[in-house]
């Protein structure tokens, strides 16, 4: 299935300082709550104050609270995944790895590797892949913590706390920042959207085999067994 349609979120807009500052966009929690995408309140850390937090808070909240936070328009909000969404994407993060490894056209990196998509905007997709002539170099590491590119794919697996309309915002920001693909990852509707726009995506169900697109254009998986992890000894082989 192709659906080709417009996002329907109006552009980003810079966040105040502060909410009791921003008098005309965000005036209570639950415009900050609408803001980032309708997401559970629990998600959002409110020290620092909403609209104020940096770059090194990510860094510094996600080493003391042991949590991955991703930031948005100044705003540390929780990257939430349970058990079943991170088997998927360990699993799904070595069967890239053999592929890159083998045809050697770059690396893959999991959800700790935050990713600056502008001012304000830090991300850490479940799966980034980057050819190699956007893999940040050890001088390029030691200057910022936080790379300085955007993925060429990125990828995400859906937990019950994302929401489509958190959704939506990432896909712009990634897409904006320069993503050729975007995939979605649904653990229990067993489908995989590929997205190559914001809002241009096609459906992959358990009886069809995702490719790479430009990115990875020889790289073939079987949905069935990109949902068909190891779950004892000797179960490895792909189905």
């Amino acid at each position: 299935m192709v659906f080709d349609g417009s996002d329907p979120r109006p552009p980003d807009r810079h966040m105040s300082a502060t909410l009791s500052k921003s008098k005309t966009r965000l005036s209570t929690v639950a415009d900050l709550l609408r803001d980032l995408g309708d997401i559970p309140p629990e998600r959002v850390r409110l020290d620092p104050l909403p609209g104020t937090a940096t770059e090194a808070d990510v860094i510094r909240f996600s080493e003391k609270d042991d949590t991955l936070y991703e930031l948005v328009d100044g705003t540390l909000v929780e990257k939430a995944m349970g058990w079943g969404e991170i088997d998927i994407a360990y699993w799904l993060m070595g069967l890239i790895h053999e592929h890159l490894r083998e045809h050697d056209i770059g690396r893959v990196f999991g959800g700790d590797g935050m990713i600056r998509l502008g001012k304000g905007k830090v991300r850490g997709p479940d799966l980034t892949v980057l050819l190699w002539e956007h893999v940040p170099t050890a001088e390029e590491n030691d200057k910022y913590p936080i790379a300085r590119t955007a993925p060429d794919l990125a990828v995400e697996v859906i937990s019950r706390s994302n929401t489509p309309k958190e959704m939506a915002r990432k896909r712009k920001e990634y897409f904006t920042a320069g993503t050729t693909l975007v995939w979605q990852v649904y653990p229990k509707a067993r489908t995989v959207e590929v997205y190559t726009s914001p809002g241009r995506f096609k459906t992959f169900g358990i009886d069809d085999t995702l490719d790479g697109g430009s990115v990875m254009p020889a790289f073939r998986l079987p949905v069935r067994t990109l949902f068909s992890p190891p779950t004892r000894p000797g179960s490895r082989k792909r189905k």
